[in-house]
């Protein structure tokens, strides 16, 4: 598999006219991320949004940002396309930014609620590039139940103590609080929307290195996102998510350049139990090897303690 891993790679950066000194390995144990050379610079070679119409579209959306004075990469100049087309599958080269790890200081927590801040104040009304839409309210209680089958067994796998039913229970009531979420009129913003740690790297400014999950979300459920799992796959990171003084620490820089509407305001409860149900749901029951590592297993417990008591995480 590995041999064929290796080929796949190779094939790939030849592609993009990148000559592979030797077999590339991936950077990233989930998705294929080659730190490689080109034209004698350091560069990302990764897979990003497909079809190809998507993934120009996000190429667009970076270069918007970069235009306005954001950090964040975006396909660099080729003699070739870039993105590109291989096989059932879209990739893209983007620079390799250097600068340092987070290390959870408060003002690198600041900057970072500044720069997602800044991200969403640029959102146009409209979206001229044509991202994904999010429309993740179909949720069923069977989905619900495998999750929590899934997620008990990890823990007893791995001696972790877990109320089961108690989250359950509250999951439960997330589903049957889909139809009012989605028929709220929330504001929505064009985002990079995996705003967490692991892709950022600062320089001495937050520089986002990840955007290729954009999409056009509801505002608050990118926040809610943040809150959950910025921490998540980060070494240098705790192994809990943010405290009460991190999580307004983050806020702080947010509003620097956002002002939330009253509704959101309102709606944050049932959409950060609606995004834990989304984004941490599926992760804590499908990814068994995260378990097996003690900063996850940790992680997973302080997400649940949120998710089952969040009155003091407000917006």
């Amino acid at each position: 598999m590995k041999g064929k891993n290796s080929m796949q790679a190779i094939k790939i950066l030849e592609q993009f006219h990148i000559s592979a000194t030797k077999k590339p390995v991936s950077i990233y144990p989930y998705s294929p991320v080659y730190h490689v050379h080109y034209e004698g610079e350091d560069v990302i070679v990764k897979k990003t949004q497909k079809p190809l119409e998507r993934a120009r579209a996000l190429a667009a959306y970076t270069q918007f940002l970069q235009e306005n004075g954001v950090l964040v990469v975006s396909p660099i100049k080729m003699d070739v396309d870039n993105p590109q087309e291989i096989g059932p599958d879209c990739y893209v080269v983007y620079p390799f930014i250097k600068g340092e790890k987070y290390r959870a200081s408060n003002e690198q927590i600041y900057t970072a609620g500044a720069l997602l801040g800044k991200i969403h104040a640029l959102s146009p009304a409209k979206d001229p590039y044509l991202l994904s839409s999010y429309n993740v309210y179909d949720f069923t209680n069977e989905e619900v139940e495998e999750s929590v089958q899934s997620i008990a067994k990890h823990a007893q796998t791995n001696h972790v103590s877990l109320n089961i039913a108690v989250l359950k229970e509250k999951l439960l009531s997330c589903v049957s609080m889909q139809t009012e979420l989605r028929q709220l009129s929330l504001p929505h913003v064009l985002t990079p929307h995996d705003y967490k740690a692991n892709n950022l790297v600062y320089t001495p400014e937050p520089y986002l290195i990840d955007p290729d999950n954009a999409a056009r979300v509801p505002r608050i459920f990118d926040l809610a996102l943040a809150l959950l799992l910025f921490h998540n796959e980060m070494n240098t990171a705790p192994d809990i998510v943010f405290t009460l003084e991190q999580w307004n620490a983050f806020l702080a820089g947010y509003y620097n350049y956002v002002q939330l509407t009253d509704l959101e305001k309102q709606s944050w409860d049932i959409a950060l139990k609606h995004v834990f149900l989304d984004e941490v749901m599926w992760l804590m029951a499908e990814v068994p090897e995260d378990w097996e590592k003690q900063s996850q297993r940790k992680l997973f417990l302080s997400v649940v303690d949120l998710f089952l008591e969040s009155k003091a995480y407000q917006l």
